[in-house]
């Protein structure tokens, strides 16, 4: 039974939505709030393929997502969070809803993009696989406690183009000026297209609280729009409904920025078009897209998209990465790779911070003084005389990259241990990659017949 029914669909919501849903419309729209949410399973395409996944997927798959190639719907009692697989990041559990946004930004494995409100992870994972990994993808987190949650993810993921940042919109723009081909907002919103699935959502919501709303992402979106190139595109979500939350916020960016013009999506059978008339604003916002639960199997959502026209192009910065690494710090990493590592990896992409090892993406500007969470694939400590790997350095390479490996199946008893700390039997020595189904999911380090487990703590279920 959906919990979220303990709590009713708040009065003064429906009472407005009646007023600007049709009225043929409206009794279907009402019930959906009241419906089973669903839920999806995105592929890591940086992992596996597609086709490989499906012959050996532990779960009952549904019906692909319509909007997202790499994606199904679940169906059946399954537990896909607590399975090895999630834990290797094989794939990324996500409403499908919430898929569209980076489906619809697209961005190339040349662009620089941004992802402004990027916790937890979720479009940031999907629009670095649209990279294949390639390019630049930086994060943004301003709230210091879910920016662990992002780092968590995008580890888990094995993505190598990712910079996390810590940051407010003000001191990004201020920083990068109009640098990115791609900028994502995910806007903070009063959360209306969740109804069906969160009851804090129907519990705060108020008229007051979605005016609230719109004032905020209003000056997100000014700031955000500062940070696209001529030529690029700025992606505009929420998973609300209300059209001061939607239509009215991107009315404000055309009236701040003539230069930013709203552009064509794709279209799938039970997108709806956005509703400018619904308040009065520019026609062409009609071109934005509004998903109802009634109309697709997914939550509420609102999407988009606009380019900028013209401006000044932004110089290209110079690399802040571009130094190489202390001779001790050199050797101990290449005596590491010499042991454990079975192909050469690009050591003009590695930079240490403080005793860490970061792998860079392929361009990373000048960030001056800007807080950055993660520098990129966090390798692991420089200790002295010797380097220690990092979890996500298993993560990020695959299986044949490690010259040692302890194979498990995902049915094992011996892969549930390992999760929870256990020590397994081995006859290797040194550092071991553990895998299961031939994804890697962490180290060990074999010593007198056993792997030592270094599975993260902070990681254990």
């Amino acid at each position: 039974m959906n919990s979220n029914r303990n709590i009713p669909i708040p009065p003064l919501f429906l009472e407005k939505f009646e007023k600007l849903i049709s009225t043929k419309e409206f009794p279907a729209f009402s019930a959906s709030l009241d419906g089973q949410p669903v839920s999806g399973l995105r592929v890591n395409t940086l992992k596996t393929s597609l086709e490989k996944f499906v012959e050996q997927s532990p779960f009952q798959l549904g019906e692909k997502v319509p909007w997202c190639d790499n994606a199904y719907y679940l169906s059946g009692s399954d537990r896909p969070g607590q399975h090895p697989y999630h834990a290797a990041g094989v794939y990324y559990l996500q409403d499908p809803s919430a898929m569209v946004p980076a489906q619809i930004l697209s961005p190339l494995p040349t662009d620089r993009v941004l992802d402004l409100s990027a916790a937890p992870g979720g479009k940031t994972t999907q629009l670095a696989a649209l990279m294949g990994g390639n390019g630049l993808l930086v994060a943004n987190e301003i709230k210091d406690k879910r920016i662990g949650h992002l780092i968590q993810n995008v580890e888990r993921w094995g993505a190598g183009n990712v910079l996390i940042t810590n940051e407010t919109p003000e001191r990004l723009a201020d920083t990068f000026g109009p640098y990115f081909d791609r900028v994502l907002v995910d806007a903070p919103c009063s959360g209306e297209g969740m109804f069906r699935k969160d009851q804090g959502a129907r519990a705060e919501w108020s008229q007051d609280m979605v005016e609230g709303c719109a004032v905020r992402q209003k000056n997100i979106m000014k700031i955000a729009a500062k940070c696209v190139r001529p030529g690029g595109h700025l992606l505009y979500s929420t998973c609300t409904f209300s059209p001061e939350e939607d239509e009215g916020v991107i009315a404000e960016v055309l009236k701040t920025y003539p230069e930013m013009e709203v552009v064509d999506i794709f279209s799938v059978a039970g997108f709806d078009q956005g509703k400018p008339e619904w308040i009065g604003v520019d026609p062409s916002i009609s071109k934005a897209i509004r998903l109802f639960p009634h109309k697709i199997v997914g939550e509420g959502h609102f999407a988009c998209l606009m380019r900028k026209k013209d401006g000044k192009e932004q110089k290209k910065g110079k690399d802040q990465w571009r130094k190489p690494l202390a001779k001790a710090d050199l050797l101990s990493w290449r005596a590491f790779c010499q042991d454990v590592l079975a192909l050469e990896i690009d050591e003009e992409r590695l930079k240490v911070v403080g005793d860490r090892l970061y792998y860079q993406p392929e361009e990373v500007p000048e960030t001056g003084t800007l807080r950055v969470a993660h520098h990129g694939v966090w390798f692991g400590n420089l200790k002295k005389d010797r380097f220690e790997p990092s979890h996500p350095l298993a993560l990020f390479l695959p299986a044949k990259a490690f010259k040692n490996t302890h194979p498990l199946d995902s049915t094992s008893p011996h892969i549930s241990s390992y999760l929870q700390g256990g020590i397994l039997e081995t006859t290797s020595k040194g550092w071991t990659v553990i895998t299961v189904d031939g994804f890697p999911i962490g180290w060990g380090k074999g010593v007198q017949g056993s792997l030592k487990n270094h599975y993260p703590k902070g990681w254990m279920k």
